[in-house]
């Protein structure tokens, strides 16, 4: 089951960033962006967990750092995968200024957005829009993990 939640996470990533390859392609006639600080992911490239960046929060949650750039098809991404305690109190409401998906690998959280709460368990994937006033919090009974792939807007700082 586990492995089946892992390959599902997984492949909605690659989908995702594939489909968007082709999306901006059609849109621009560029097909290529420089942002500064950002590398240029140009090259397939693997993420091995134990190499990447671990930052700790105050509450005692974790977020591991995945991959930050340009796509060469323009579009700015960031990915990392977080962990949420069971029973903490969740980071703040924030509103962001680019698009995520939010794919849940294990656990329950709550999705607060618009005034409305919503829970997603593990296979589940989040939208979260442009602007959306949001935050995640765990319901659940195990550690909440997470993928976040955000894209565009205020990612490339």
């Amino acid at each position: 089951m586990k492995n089946m939640v892992r390959l599902r996470v997984w492949s909605f990533l690659f989908v995702f960033v594939a489909l968007s390859c082709g999306v901006n392609r059609a849109q621009s006639a560029t097909g290529s962006a420089q942002v500064s600080g950002a590398d240029v992911l140009s090259q397939a490239e693997v993420f091995p967990s134990g190499k990447m960046t671990v930052r700790r929060m105050p509450n005692g949650g974790e977020s591991e750092d995945v991959a930050h750039g340009v796509l060469k098809t323009g579009e700015v991404v960031a990915v990392h995968e977080s962990m949420q305690p069971v029973g903490i109190k969740p980071n703040a409401a924030h509103r962001i200024e680019h698009s995520e998906f939010i794919v849940v690998r294990e656990g329950t959280v709550e999705f607060e957005h618009d005034g409305k709460a919503e829970e997603v368990g593990a296979g589940g994937v989040i939208y979260v829009a442009f602007g959306t006033m949001h935050r995640l919090r765990n319901v659940g009974n195990v550690p909440a993990k997470y993928v976040v792939i955000a894209i565009g807007g205020d990612t490339k700082r």
